[in-house]
């Protein structure tokens, strides 16, 4: 059995004395993608930034089978993983192509001559990011913002993505585009950890998923199983789901 890309276990993280996430595990295996679904404050970006570094944390993580918990945000960037967080944090004044070559930081440091190959292959997948290249980044659509946040994490090669509320305050086309660009990013080898509020949504990409209430996993399995679970689509999907 090969060992998962990522392995959590018995993470604890919150803010000082507030503990958010309380003792939880999950793991997600090489080129798959899964999700992390549940309702606001259930811990869904607490946890990623646990994962990140950008909290502290108590408990295990484990990349490729190594224990990362004391390794720095920078150190864990070098090692592959990348976060989108929910409010993007792009540079508002500057070209959208300087943004995206801020995010080839990990490839520099690693003196690939090749990094300029990436900007073009994010230009393939989000071709009006190319079209907008020169304007400034705080005069785009919040699904161009959400797609050049994606974009500039694509830029640093990463093995793990953690997407953050990708479709948080998009319109549904837009949401499509860009979970149909995470379904064809799990075909190039990268692993997604999606946590997502938009339970449908999430579903519909992942391989699988966990639900997490009150800081701690309260179901998970395979991300179809999940979809048809009672519990899930009386909690999350709604009437609409019944009704299909």
């Amino acid at each position: 059995m090969s060992t998962p890309l990522l392995e959590v276990k018995d993470l604890r993280a919150g803010y000082g004395r507030a503990e958010v996430l309380h003792g939880l595990s999950l793991q997600a295996d090489a080129r798959s993608v899964v999700t992390v679904i549940g309702p606001n404050g259930a811990g869904k970006s607490t946890l990623l930034n646990a994962l990140m570094g950008v909290l502290p944390a108590k408990g295990q993580v484990l990349y490729k089978g190594e224990d990362i918990s004391r390794l720095s945000l920078e150190d864990r960037v070098m090692l592959g993983m990348a976060l989108v967080p929910e409010k993007r944090e792009l540079f508002g004044s500057m070209p959208v192509e300087d943004n995206l070559v801020l995010g080839a930081y990990r490839q520099m440091r690693l003196r690939n001559p090749r990094w300029k190959d990436q900007l073009e292959a994010v230009y393939q997948r989000f071709p009006r990011l190319k079209e907008r290249r020169v304007q400034a980044a705080g005069t785009l659509s919040g699904g161009e913002r959400q797609m050049l946040a994606v974009g500039r994490a694509l830029m640093s090669g990463p093995e793990l993505l953690m997407l953050d509320e990708p479709s948080l305050g998009l319109a549904p086309l837009i949401v499509k585009e860009i979970l149909n660009a995470v379904d064809e990013l799990r075909s190039t080898g990268v692993t997604i950890l999606l946590v997502e509020q938009n339970a449908r949504a999430a579903l519909g990409v992942a391989d699988h998923g966990y639900v997490l209430e009150m800081g701690a996993i309260g179901l998970h399995g395979p991300a179809a199983e999940l979809a048809n679970d009672p519990r899930v689509i009386d909690t999350y999907l709604g009437a609409a789901k019944k009704a299909a």
